[in-house]
């Protein structure tokens, strides 16, 4: 409850309804850093005490305290909750809250991460559901419900965002797959239009990259999109090396990704580029720089 009162300070930081870019992928880039970048939040998430092992040790001693009947054992239930709510707590600070982009998040940090955020709207709806009732027979005062519904609410938007982080790294993990699966060889073609393939000089350098970076940057007044570069923990966990690779979050073919494919078609430097869904997955649309993402090989 502590933590979530401090947190409760910066919901209205929280707000879903950024401008949308030409590109849905770079949009979700743009909405999860954002939030992550908010300086007056994550001060305050890092300022917040990690109370767990204090309330796992005021659980151990209530327990012993309802064995022998010295309290309710409803009293054990509300701390073995509190206990749970900081756990999961904890699970946020290194996950949602925490420095790691989402590049770097592999699919079981992602799926902790949101079991934790439900858990938490769980537990608070129940208590606030609990609550009512004791409201509705004049046991408890109205006025008792104001800063749990607000610590509710904090809970649900925390659960959108983490919702919204997983789904961007379901996309990630769609994307590494498809380009790990290219494996044909020749100068550009098109598949269904959906990928097109420029195989250039067949060299792409770190020298590539800062050229391109800069000259994108002077077009268009703005930094590359880059939603992955290098070697990620994304990519590691579903076998692929991206070492040498960067991928770009732009449409093909709209404006910004237009100029981009023509830039490297110029400098003879290798992209593929993905307009839509490959095979049915949810692979967004972007610009992958240099040769596919290869499958690490395990020796026997």
């Amino acid at each position: 409850m502590e933590y979530f009162r401090l947190q409760g300070r910066v919901g209205g930081l929280l707000n879903f309804s950024d401008s949308v870019t030409s590109c849905p992928y770079r949009t979700t880039i743009i909405k999860v850093r954002l939030f992550v970048s908010l300086a007056f939040a994550s001060m305050l998430v890092a300022q917040a005490v990690d109370m767990t092992e204090l309330k796992r040790m005021e659980v151990d001693r209530l327990r012993l305290m309802a064995e022998t009947g010295s309290i309710p054992r409803a009293r054990l239930e509300a701390a073995q909750a509190e206990l749970a709510d900081s756990e999961d707590n904890s699970i946020l600070r290194r996950t949602l809250y925490g420095s790691n982009r989402v590049e770097d998040f592999t699919k079981e940090q992602s799926d902790l991460m949101v079991g934790a955020a439900q858990r938490l709207v769980d537990r608070q709806q129940e208590r606030y559901e609990r609550t009512k009732g004791l409201v509705a027979e004049g046991i408890v005062p109205r006025a008792a419900l104001t800063a749990m519904l607000e610590d509710l609410e904090f809970r649900r938007k925390a659960l959108d965002l983490a919702n919204f982080r997983a789904k961007l790294v379901d996309e990630l993990a769609e994307q590494a797959r498809a380009e790990g699966d290219l494996d044909e060889t020749g100068p550009v073609f098109r598949l269904r239009r959906t990928i097109e393939r420029f195989d250039g000089a067949g060299l792409f350098r770190e020298s590539d990259f800062l050229r391109i970076a800069g000259a994108f940057q002077q077009h268009f007044g703005k930094p590359l999109p880059v939603s992955a570069k290098g070697d990620t923990a994304l990519h590691r966990s579903l076998g692929f090396d991206h070492r040498g690779r960067v991928d770009v979050a732009l449409n093909p073919d709209q404006r910004e990704g237009s100029w981009l494919r023509s830039y490297l078609q110029r400098s003879k430097i290798p992209y593929y580029a993905f307009r839509a869904a490959v095979r049915g997955k949810a692979t967004a649309p972007h610009i992958h720089l240099g040769p596919p993402s290869m499958r690490y090989r395990i020796a026997d």
